[in-house]
Order: structure tokens, then sequence, then C-alpha cells
């Protein structure tokens, strides 16, 4: 609650920087169509030069939860944070798996392979990986090994 108010979602989106935009592409398409997302379709809509997202995006952004990749506005080349990280949903253990592999197949580096994460939770099946520009995303599943499919 904030003052008074339910909120249900904390975030609307979240923007990553990328040097090569069509490399990006190759890599989300492959990596979040394993978590079931599908790219936003902004056409018909001005100013999406230079922009993709996954996930969803509707009513020209009034309802949206996305990944968006772009070059930075300032034309600067894109840079990681230390210690920024991207988390994303996944309904089994199969899905982190796949996320992994796929990840690996199209240029993405290990911070960590797929496995339970015992130091955050019983249920915490996670897999870590480096997009091409380096950022660091991963894919969750909070599940017990009875659960694994």
């Amino acid at each position: 609650m904030i003052r008074g108010m339910h909120v249900s979602h904390v975030l609307t989106y979240v923007c990553l920087g990328t040097n090569d935009l069509e490399r990006s592409c190759r890599f989300y398409d492959a990596v979040l169509g394993e978590l079931g997302l599908s790219r936003c379709d902004v056409s018909g809509e001005p100013n999406w030069e230079g922009w993709a997202g996954w996930g969803i995006y509707e009513d020209e952004g009034r309802r949206q939860d996305a990944l968006w990749v772009c070059q930075p506005f300032d034309k600067r080349p894109a840079s990681v944070g230390n210690g920024t990280m991207v988390a994303f949903h996944a309904a089994s253990w199969q899905q982190v798996d796949a996320f992994f592999a796929a990840a690996i197949a199209n240029g993405g580096q290990s911070e960590g392979e797929p496995g339970l994460r015992l130091q955050y939770n019983a249920d915490f099946y996670g897999a870590y990986v480096r997009d091409p520009d380096g950022n660091k995303l991963v894919a969750v599943c909070r599940s017990s090994p009875a659960n694994r499919s």
C-alpha cells in the first residue's frame, strides 16, 4: 500500500542500452521467446525508430509490462551498471534451462548455470547470463523440485 492505494505492479518497463540493436533483437527474440514473451507491436506509432521491446505493450503504452532495448538517448556508447540486473519470471525449471541455452547460443555469456540457489531460498531455481552488450539477466522459477516441469 502506498498512501492508501493498492499497488499491483512496481514497474511499467525496463530499458537497457545496446550498441547493436539488430544483434540485441536476435538475442532477445530467442531468449525471451523461451519464456513466452514476444516482440511488442509499436506499428502505427511515431518515434519508435531504434527501439525494440518484448512483453506487453497495449493502448499506446497505457498498459505495459515490457523490456526495451535501444541506443542511449545521448548517443554515447551503451554501458552496463555494476550491480544492475533484470530478473524474468519462468514458469518452470525447463523454461529456465531453455532461457540459459538460448542465451549462450545467441551470443550471451554465462554468469551462473541453471540450478537451485539455496542461499536465496529452497525453491529458487535460476540461471544467470549477460546479453551481448554485457547487461546481466536472470530467469527464475520459484517452484519445488517436485514441480520441476
